[in-house]
């Protein structure tokens, strides 16, 4: 490992080439840095689960819980009629909800979370959910996407000059198309929250996000309560990619709505499979 530059240096040279230790790269090697699944539960900490859509598009019509709260350890089983704030997350285009409540758009939607004492006991309890979803048809491919109009949003034209003159113009055209896949974000360290009621109704979140903002914004909207009295914190992540901008704000709010039905604190660490299941990826194209 190279020496990092000295003061003289940094002065006299370009940065470009010049290799600079990472702040906490000594303590990473050493294995002394905390990442939030390190940090010391408090007493009375529960584990929190999800229960996901297997269907990937139907009308829900029921959720048996009952198979669930039977197993050992299980506490609770948290849907969206326990949200106290908007059931819808406060994202920018507001149409996803915190939990699914009459409808499921995809296979691994997150329709509520078991709450148990051991991460484990909630999610084999989990697995126990039954549901009664009526499927519907299903948009699978981008291109029954386009044929159907089913856009995420408003389809977005940039126009500059007559383009169709100026192909009839050219002396060479090219046409064809162009197909690439979706992509998952492997970070190393997996979604992760861990949310503690404080006093007066007030409530700090340790999140894995690279948007501590908006985790902060969502979680005081799902529980109807001021940003202000919602404090987040994330010393680092274990990667993120992108793939902790906003997908680390989903584990929150469901952990913080868990923690507020309970009263106890909550944590939510999703199997590397479920993670698979659950998040948003970089889109495929066409």
């Amino acid at each position: 490992m190279s020496k990092a530059p000295s003061s003289a240096t940094q002065a006299t040279s370009p940065a470009a080439g010049i290799s600079v230790h990472h702040e906490s790269a000594a303590a990473q090697v050493a294995g002394a840095v905390h990442y939030i699944d390190d940090l010391p539960e408090v007493r009375g900490t529960l584990h929190a689960a999800p229960i996901l859509s297997n269907v990937a598009h139907g009308k829900l019509k029921g959720v048996d819980t009952s198979a669930a709260l039977a197993m050992p350890g299980v506490v609770d089983v948290i849907l969206a009629k326990d949200i106290p704030g908007d059931p819808m997350l406060a994202a920018f285009a507001g149409d996803e909800p915190v939990f699914a409540m009459d409808s499921v758009q995809f296979v691994g939607q997150v329709i509520g979370v078991v709450v148990a004492k051991t991460t484990m006991q909630a999610r084999r309890a989990a697995r126990k959910i039954k549901l009664d979803i009526e499927p519907l048809p299903a948009i699978l491919r981008v291109k029954d996407a386009l044929a159907a109009k089913s856009y995420v949003l408003p389809p977005v034209h940039v126009r500059r000059g007559d383009a169709a003159a100026a192909l009839q113009r050219a002396s060479h055209t090219l046409s064809g198309t162009l197909e690439v896949g979706g992509q998952e974000h492997f970070y190393l360290e997996g979604q992760i929250a861990y949310v503690l009621p404080m006093e007066q109704n007030q409530w700090t979140v340790y999140s894995s996000t690279q948007h501590p903002g908006e985790v902060q914004h969502w979680v005081a909207h799902a529980l109807g309560i001021d940003n202000h009295a919602v404090r987040v914190e994330c010393r680092r992540m274990g990667g993120g990619f992108g793939g902790k901008e906003t997908q680390a704000g989903h584990l929150a709010v469901w952990a913080a709505v868990a923690a507020r039905k309970v009263g106890q604190a909550i944590k939510l660490r999703l199997d590397r499979d479920d993670d698979f299941m659950v998040t948003g990826k970089r889109h495929p194209f066409e």
